[in-house]
């Protein structure tokens, strides 16, 4: 299943890396699909990968990943045979859970852009396999949301609806428990009917009950169904919702402030300007997990510079073009990776840098 993103001059544990001179190549491993329904996707993994090895002589190793089970050993014997260092991509459980024993044997470190699993990190922990994760892990959103009730809005009237699916109900259901131990009882909580073309009922039982916020558990459309009724209904209404609205932005396009907890839009950030401009410049958009694939490059090398890299990645923190990324010594980001943004300019951004 697929999980639904300059070499040091030294190496000082526990401190940022920098990158400012060239050192010795390192050898790469980029697994990711180049065929199936995931191809684009694997586009962007190598797309990134190659612009970030391309700036210093790093050799990849580019290996298609399948996603169907029994390709994970070859792959991690692929990787031995190439003497890899590290391979990063894996945007499927499949791969890794067959994988991480003998990249283990083969102390070739793991890096994923997408595997959300925790239990696989669990079993990671618990055979000490060399798994490393660039991507938020579940239960981040739920913990991010629940920041954001308990921090913003802890005076606001708030509501959870969801759609009744697995994700709304788990979602909504995890959010309440965090906000009724930070002492906040909703004052309104429902499951709405998801796909209509209209949910003023819902809209109108939400102004009754007093609710100035809500959560809504759902996919992006029925999300800008909600906010887009509250507005016509002149419903004063902050809408939230979760990653889930990071999708198309269609049939019905989400109103202006609608606020997310997602990934940021990588090309907006301030240090990835230079290589953004360096995709455009040869007509290329860093899209998708083109910047993540980079700043992993950009990882490996540091981590590469100073030893052993399996050695290296866990308990240290690493300058990349979207910024510093850290692990734990429990091989997770030191910080959750996703953020509060707000729909505006058709993107979703930052709110603290709005100007109007």
């Amino acid at each position: 299943m697929i999980a639904t993103l300059k070499a040091p001059l030294c190496f000082v544990a526990g401190l940022l890396l920098t990158s400012t001179s060239a050192a010795m190549a390192a050898t790469i491993g980029v697994v990711a699909p180049q065929t199936g329904p995931y191809a684009n996707l694997g586009a962007q993994v190598f797309e990134g990968a190659r612009a970030a090895a391309a700036k210093n002589g790093d050799l990849l190793v580019e290996i298609n990943e399948t996603c169907e089970q029994g390709a994970g050993k070859a792959i991690a014997e692929r990787l031995r045979a190439e003497q890899a260092v590290a391979a990063i991509g894996f945007l499927c459980v499949e791969t890794l859970s067959e994988a991480l024993p003998d990249l283990k044997d083969a102390r070739i470190a793991a890096i994923t852009l997408s595997v959300r699993s925790k239990i696989l990190m669990e079993d990671a922990q618990r055979y000490e396999w060399p798994f490393f994760r660039m991507a938020p892990v579940d239960g981040d959103e739920a913990e991010k949301l629940a920041e954001v009730m308990l921090t913003q809005w802890q005076n606001r009237p708030i509501a959870l609806v969801e759609d009744g699916t697995i994700y709304g109900r788990d979602l909504a259901s995890a959010i309440r428990q965090k906000l009724e131990v930070g002492g906040i009882k909703p004052v309104f909580t429902d499951t709405y009917r998801p796909g209509q073309e209209q949910q003023l009922a819902l809209v109108r039982r939400l102004s009754k009950a007093g609710a100035t916020h809500v959560f809504v558990g759902g996919d992006r459309n029925d999300t800008a169904t909600i906010a887009r009724d509250a507005a016509t209904d002149k419903i004063n209404l902050t809408v939230i919702g979760g990653d889930a609205l990071k999708s198309a932005n269609r049939p019905i396009p989400l109103n202006d402030g609608v606020l997310a907890i997602t990934l940021p839009d990588y090309t907006t950030l301030p240090e990835a300007q230079t290589v953004v401009g360096e995709f455009r410049a040869r007509s290329a958009e860093p899209d998708g997990y083109a910047l993540p694939a980079y700043a992993a490059v950009e990882i490996v090398r540091q981590a590469a510079a100073a030893g052993t890299v399996i050695d290296h990645l866990a308990g240290q923190s690493f300058s990349t073009v979207i910024g510093p990324i850290g692990f734990g010594t429990d091989h997770e980001l030191q910080a959750n990776p996703l953020k509060l943004l707000e729909w505006r300019e058709n993107n979703f951004l930052d709110p603290r840098m709005r100007t109007d």
